[in-house]
């Protein structure tokens, strides 16, 4: 007889989203408790330094905190095989400004069942999942069908309306592929 299985977690709009406890890239460790903690809520987002996509939001990332004091931005990397020396390079090369949290194992992108980055998060003071996706639908600001999805979310938050989109589909570089683990000779 085989043993049942639990179900696959699904995470919904208006629940809670999983709590984490991962390595500052800097040293010590942070929880999403501790960023949430006197906050409106937070921002996270799963992040790379080497996917090309987040590469694109690097000036948006920096001056997030400075836009929006109220909600912390905190980064997640946790694609697979990227390691803390080279995430720390990655923020010295860019001048990021941001706290990045060590994802080892991609567990924390597994619980939030996320396979790709960049990848937004915004969450209440309770953990309350609001909205998740994209920043934007990678067009320009400049360019007339420029969508912010990120930022129109936070605006409708941070003045007590419900997020109208709440969900946005992703793109960007994968957190895990079958080609990251694959032997280097074949």
């Amino acid at each position: 007889m085989q043993a049942a299985t639990a179900p696959p977690k699904v995470q919904e709009i208006g629940s809670a989203v999983e709590e984490f406890l991962l390595p500052n890239i800097d040293g010590g460790e942070q929880s999403l408790s501790r960023f949430l903690d006197g906050k409106k809520g937070a921002v996270v987002l799963f992040w790379s330094g080497v996917c090309s996509h987040c590469a694109r939001y690097d000036e948006y990332l920096n001056s997030f905190c400075r836009r929006h004091p109220e909600l912390p931005l905190v980064a997640v990397a946790s694609r697979h095989g990227e390691t803390p020396e080279q995430i720390r390079r990655t923020v010295a090369e860019r001048g990021h400004s941001i706290p990045i949290l060590s994802d080892p194992g991609s567990a924390v992108a597994g619980l939030w069942l996320t396979r790709q980055t960049p990848r937004a998060f915004l969450i209440g003071d309770n953990r309350t999942l609001l909205y998740r996706g994209a920043i934007d639908n990678f067009k320009y600001p400049d360019d007339p069908q420029y969508a912010p999805y990120l930022e129109r979310a936070v605006a409708e938050y941070l003045a007590g309306q419900p997020v109208s989109r709440a969900e946005t589909a992703g793109f960007g570089c994968a957190i895990q592929s079958i080609y990251y683990i694959l032997p280097k000779s074949l």
